[in-house]
């Protein structure tokens, strides 16, 4: 799914209106009666309700949901936000009819008329939507921190007053919404964490804007959708043997650091590959033998590594950031001309040496967490920023690289992807290695390095979302993400629209 700017959803209005067709309060009036629907479901007619709009066509939205909630019998009170300016000419329209339910109906000039507010009071957040251009000032922003100190449910309309469509809203004043009901299509802003005090829970209202909208234009980012991740899977031959899947070096693990070894190894087997090699400290054979007795092993500090048997390296989870993983990893870059993966610890040796970067083998895949990130191609000044230089650096550095988060970015030579699944389970040590695993073990099998990174990013989090059916987001460890890695090649596998 094209995740659109703010420009673009209202171009989608548009088109909607002129080839339904439709007209725009008809629009309006069909996002209301949803919103409507929605809140009925979820309070009692003795729920006391306060609807606050500002007169740009959100406010608009806001009026017919006030209107449409009085008929069902609800205790409505409206307060509009007065700069001395006419409204839009829905909202104008949906005042007018207003007027014949209500005459509670208040018009707010300064802060002296803002409205005693209780705690168990609903308030609809209807002041302003996607076409918001400019950080809320004067009375505005003294009405946002009003609402948000009332400590009243607080839902808002389409997106939280305040914030922005498709760049950061850091520093602006936003309503603190418990829910947002959000029209149509996820949109950017609700994929950021920076943004996540502010959205609550969003709804998502399907209002049927017309889908040919969406050929018609093009978007920076798209969100993975299962449909179009699952015809990624390659089919298996029935006749094919253990050479036709791969053999991957596996360079992980250190003195007290094992773990990351055995869990990105683990999740490699699960993951398809035909071989796997792991090359681990001296003294450790008996850990991965007897966690993982399906790799092989190497002795990292004393093998000489013949680099033309393998299909590909992942190299990072645990090794440590000494002199000696310095070398092992400079020492692959020069030698090794295959696509990739590094991750942790190799990111942080290749944050020390910058010059590395331009060395490594096109299409290799890189998967740092926003720090990690921020170490290796500079601060960035909020999460937008670091997306878009992810973006430019896959293109000018052709490489994929992630940003891993709760909607883990995947950017690959100038385009980028949001990842749609997984849960806050994944917050945990060890997450990170088995996504290692899962992608070093794709690559291994052949798939193309933005497919590999694609589907071991999806697979990751859908492993993870299925696992929550026998644990919680509390008690999940990375090893029951392994453990539902063939759920989740299952659950692809056996998806219908």
């Amino acid at each position: 799914m094209k995740l659109l700017s703010a420009k673009q959803f209202q171009e989608w209005d548009a088109y909607t209106i002129c080839h339904e067709p439709i007209s725009s309060i008809e629009l309006m009036e069909r996002a209301a009666l949803l919103c409507t629907e929605t809140i009925a479901r979820y309070f009692s007619i003795d729920q006391v309700i306060k609807v606050f709009c500002a007169k740009g066509n959100n406010g608009g939205d806001g009026l017919a949901i006030a209107r449409l909630l009085i008929g069902r019998g609800y205790e409505v009170s409206v307060y509009v936000l007065e700069q001395g300016k006419i409204g839009s000419n829905d909202f104008q329209a949906n005042l007018h009819r207003l007027h014949s339910f209500t005459t509670e109906i208040h018009f707010i000039q300064s802060a002296e008329a803002f409205p005693i507010v209780q705690e168990t009071d609903l308030l609809i957040d209807a002041l302003y939507g996607t076409g918001l251009k400019s950080e809320l000032i004067e009375l505005p922003k003294a009405l946002v921190e009003f609402l948000n100190l009332s400590g009243a449910q607080i839902i808002s309309i389409d997106i939280p007053s305040g914030m922005y469509v498709d760049q950061s809203s850091n520093g602006n004043t936003i309503i603190k919404a418990n829910t947002t009901f959000s029209f149509q299509a996820l949109k950017l802003c609700f994929l950021a964490a920076e943004n996540a005090p502010h959205f609550g829970n969003v709804v998502l209202l399907n209002i049927q804007l017309q889908p040919g909208f969406l050929k018609t234009v093009a978007s920076d980012y798209d969100l993975l959708e299962k449909e179009k991740v699952r015809l990624l899977v390659k089919p298996r031959n029935d006749f094919s043997h253990k050479g036709k899947f791969g053999h991957a070096l596996l360079i992980a693990g250190s003195i007290g650091k094992m773990g990351a070894a055995i869990l990105s190894a683990r999740a490699a087997m699960r993951s398809g590959i035909g071989m796997l090699t792991i090359s681990i400290p001296t003294n450790t054979d008996a850990e991965i033998h007897t966690a993982i007795p399906e790799a092989m092993v190497l002795n990292r500090e004393t093998s000489v590594v013949d680099f033309d048997k393998f299909s590909t390296i992942g190299i990072g989870p645990g090794i440590g950031t000494d002199l000696d993983s310095e070398t092992v990893l400079e020492n692959i870059i020069e030698h090794f001309k295959k696509p990739i993966l590094l991750d942790a610890d190799a990111i942080t040796i290749l944050s020390k040496h910058p010059d590395w970067l331009s060395r490594i083998s096109s299409d290799s895949i890189l998967t740092p967490h926003p720090k990690e990130f921020d170490r290796l191609f500079g601060e960035s000044a909020n999460e937008f920023k670091r997306w878009q230089k992810a973006v430019q650096l896959s293109e000018q550095h052709q490489l994929i690289i992630l940003v891993k988060g709760h909607h883990t970015l995947i950017a690959a030579k100038g385009k980028a992807w949001f990842n749609s699944t997984g849960n806050v389970g994944l917050a945990k040590a060890g997450s990170g290695d088995t996504l290692s695993g899962i992608i070093t073990s794709l690559l291994a099998q052949g798939y193309a390095s933005t497919v590999a990174a694609i589907l071991g990013v999806y697979l990751h989090g859908l492993a993870a979302d299925l696992a929550l059916g026998f644990q919680s987001t509390e008690s999940l460890l990375a090893s029951d993400i392994i453990e539902c890695i063939g759920m989740a090649f299952n659950d692809l596998a056996n998806y219908e629209n």
